[in-house]
């Protein structure tokens, strides 16, 4: 089977997902089989990084997404889907039974106010959506649903900040190879920016993590030592 190939980190993944997708409203209704809605990821940091909405089914487009290289955001390297350790949504159950073009007013405007939260809440004051939400006026939005996707080992694991700035930067690679050999959206290449910016946050926070660990003498002798390669 496809499942028997993908490595044991996705099938977590995917477990975890399928345990989200089980979650329920008061009223007893299963919020993810919504075919009226707004979903966010967030990174191991809590970071907001993506934003999307779907007419056909949240968990469909979720699944999609994380689970599926055929979708635009994995195959172009937009996302990592192993960089996601939580999802939520925004489901408009009583919508899903009215005309198309109300649905689609509802999500227009519900995708933007999402967006632009979201967006005051990055760090890096961006988001990896390669298009951002049309400007629309911004709702009361329902009540959201959310879920961690990764296992304790897991985020023990993968959330290291090492194994990120790994794996941010093969992202970042990756994604760059596709903007050299296409004809690429300039949104992508905004993408490739907001990534770059990520990975250099991650990066400095990870070195002063680990300079304010490291004794002073040790600190003392590797900078002087640099400064002869430099002059060398």
């Amino acid at each position: 089977s496809r499942k028997s190939h993908l490595t044991p980190d996705m099938l977590s993944l995917i477990g975890a997902l399928e345990s989200f997708f089980k979650t329920r409203d008061d009223a007893g209704r299963i919020v993810c089989a919504t075919k009226t809605g707004v979903y966010a990821f967030y990174d191991y940091d809590g970071e907001p990084i993506y934003v999307g909405q779907t007419y056909e089914s949240i968990r469909t487009r979720i699944r999609r997404h994380l689970t599926n290289q055929r979708t635009d955001a994995v195959a172009m390297h937009v996302l990592d889907p192993l960089e996601v350790a939580r999802v939520e949504v925004w489901p408009r159950q009583d919508l899903d039974a009215q005309a198309m073009s109300t649905r689609r007013q509802w999500l227009d405007r519900a995708e933007f106010t999402v967006y632009t939260r979201l967006l005051g809440q990055a760090r890096v004051s961006r988001l990896l959506n390669e298009k951002a939400p049309a400007p629309a006026l911004p709702i009361e939005l329902p009540e959201s649903y959310a879920g961690e996707i990764v296992s304790a080992e897991i985020m023990a694991r993968l959330g290291h900040s090492d194994e990120r700035i790994a794996r941010r930067a093969a992202t970042i690679a990756n994604l760059a190879q596709v903007i050299k050999e296409r004809d690429v959206s300039l949104g992508l290449r905004r993408t490739l920016v907001t990534q770059a910016k990520r990975l250099e946050l991650l990066a400095t926070a990870r070195h002063d993590e680990v300079a304010g660990e490291t004794p002073p003498e040790q600190v003392a002798r590797e900078t002087e030592r640099s400064g002869e390669e430099d002059n060398g």
